[in-house]
């Protein structure tokens, strides 16, 4: 018998997915884990009323999050994930050849496995790259605690509410700074800025005193309801931003990744904000 699953991150707003057959469903003091199949977007995973990824479109948000800032910077040699932990982050880096080594903290090895059994595609076995360095931690301790440097730094978390808030706080870009090398990049989920704008005005100003250029980058993702959603961007030099269409795609085709979404026109435009959100962050 189909059942319904219906998203309610937003008030009076949302989106249902008929439940063909629960994989895992868990329910705690503290939260709600349920992973099922959908005829449309295969296996789906929620929390606490929040759509977290899906089997069909996982590759848009995972593409546009790692190779937007591995391929403005040109050279990244160490690249640093926070969270992540259905790997498909870890999975797109891994395609760069030219990525000598990759440490992903992820707060929860359960939260690892559950998604190698149900989600399998999304790491695609990038868990055994042996470039890889997984370590089981909480996120923002790690980039106070840690020496070593990256040259780009993604944090994929869920949304800025329950434990996931500390990483859209200001002492956490404090630490991913102070990782970044010179030249470096940090980019961020940041919701769906026509339903979550206050959301990106707060990140544009705890960002502020930690980059020299804080921005914000689209990427089109079906089950994160509401139009584009925002990928939160920090760096020093405003030119990685900038990169000619030409030189995009020369280091896209000397890469020799595959993609299904990103490419370097895709790189090119995602840049451009819609009006009422440049009018918002000029105010911020």
């Amino acid at each position: 018998m189909t059942t319904s699953y219906k998203e309610t991150l937003h008030k009076g707003y949302g989106q249902a997915f008929d439940v063909e057959e629960v994989l895992f469903e868990q329910q705690t003091d503290s939260w709600h884990l349920i992973i099922f199949r959908n005829t449309t977007y295969g296996t789906v995973m929620a929390l606490d009323g929040i759509i977290q990824t899906t089997e069909r479109d996982e590759f848009v948000y995972h593409e546009m999050l790692t190779h937007v800032p591995i391929m403005a910077h040109g050279s990244a040699k160490r690249v640093l994930i926070i969270g992540g932990g259905d790997g498909g982050i870890l999975r797109e880096v891994c395609k760069h050849q030219s990525v000598e080594h990759v440490t992903q903290v992820e707060i929860d090895q359960a939260v690892i496995d559950m998604c190698k059994e149900y989600l399998p595609n999304h790491s695609n076995g990038a868990f055994d790259d042996p470039r890889a360095d997984i370590v089981i931690a909480d996120g923002i301790e790690y980039v106070h605690e840690t020496d070593e440097k990256f040259d780009v730094i993604i944090s994929d978390c869920t949304d800025p509410v329950g434990p996931g808030e500390v990483l859209f706080s200001s002492r956490f870009y404090e630490g991913c700074k102070k990782l970044l090398n010179e030249g470096g990049v940090f980019v961020a989920q940041n919701g769906v800025p026509f339903l979550q704008q206050d959301e990106v005005i707060t990140t544009r100003r705890r960002l502020s005193p930690y980059f020299k250029d804080q921005a914000f980058y689209r990427a089109a993702v079906p089950t994160y309801i509401g139009g584009d959603m925002t990928l939160a961007w920090g760096s020093d030099d405003e030119s990685l931003r900038q990169i000619a269409l030409s030189e995009l795609q020369s280091r896209y085709e000397q890469s020799g990744i595959k993609t299904r979404f990103y490419n370097p026109q895709m790189h090119k435009g995602c840049f451009g904000l819609p009006q009422y959100l440049l009018d918002a962050l000029e105010q911020a």
